[in-house]
């Protein structure tokens, strides 16, 4: 066997992989850090995910894939979705990460998260009396599912362990400039969450999405450096994936606070229009 068969089936262990199925949530936390509050739109289709999987799947095994978004539970294809993964990653552990209030939508979906041994990780983004009501009908939902088919789901209250990751917001977002990146890679609640994205793979969420963000807002000079990092492409060598998993804090990690900058989440339940301050064109209010 010639060295180039060898290392084409290596599998290179990672701690967690995710790709984004939505791009667009039906919330709208404030500072998300896949900018999923800011009017994006699209999902990604079957075929677009086989060919980026194919692409990564007989070289990394991570020990936990993720989907998510956006909202995940926007796309009409989820379970087909969630089976295409496990198909390319059967040994990882799996995960769903959605805010349910569209599971209604799939009634499929328990089968397949059975099927895949799939864990249902629902995330409260709020704890107002408005949002508790909505997410109570929720938690029926997902307690008939288990007792009826047998699937693994968890609460994850995310808002306890929000922070800000940029400051404003669309066309005036900003980046942090406390120019420490190993402080900020530090207290990174994401510092391991590498994103499979336009079938590379790329440090964070915070970056990968960048282009996008500036796409739509045309962002302000700050951002320059970010947006011309390089993620990792399918056809790198063993050696610089091997580097790229290892890889801790980068020049780039300085886009976020070097402190953790705690705050009063808004209900994520309002449009941004309705909050006043959240400006997501210049001299303009969200529409």
């Amino acid at each position: 066997m010639d060295q180039s068969t060898v290392n084409a089936t290596i599998l290179l262990p990672m701690r967690q992989l995710e790709i984004h199925v939505v791009h667009s949530c039906n919330l709208t936390c404030e500072s998300c850090s896949h900018y999923s509050n800011q009017g994006h739109k699209g999902m990604l289709g079957l075929e677009t995910a086989d060919r980026w999987l194919a692409g990564w799947s007989r070289r990394l095994k991570p020990t936990l894939f993720k989907l998510v978004g956006g909202e995940p539970t926007l796309h009409p294809e989820l379970s087909a979705m969630i089976r295409l993964a496990r198909h390319h990653w059967p040994h990882s552990h799996m995960s769903l990460a959605t805010n349910g209030f569209f599971l209604h939508r799939h009634p499929e979906l328990p089968r397949a998260l059975h099927e895949t041994r799939t864990v249902l990780s629902i995330s409260q983004h709020h704890q107002s009396p408005e949002y508790l009501e909505k997410i109570q009908q929720i938690v029926e939902l997902v307690q008939a599912w288990k007792r009826e088919h047998d699937i693994a789901a968890e609460i994850v209250p995310s808002y306890r362990m929000w922070t800000r990751r940029y400051r404003g917001t669309g066309a005036t977002m900003e980046p942090y400039e406390d120019g420490q990146p190993r402080q900020s890679w530090t207290i990174c609640p994401a510092k391991w969450c590498a994103q499979l994205y336009l079938g590379n793979i790329w440090k964070c969420a915070a970056l990968a999405y960048l282009g996008m963000q500036h796409e739509r807002y045309h962002l302000s000079e700050k951002w320059a450096d970010y947006l011309r990092y390089k993620a990792l492409e399918p056809g790198c060598s063993d050696d610089e994936l091997r580097e790229f998993l290892g890889r801790e804090e980068e020049s780039c990690c300085g886009m976020c606070p070097a402190v953790a900058e705690r705050f009063e989440l808004p209900s994520p339940l309002l449009p941004l229009r309705m909050r006043g301050a959240d400006k997501v064109e210049r001299g303009a209010v969200a529409p």
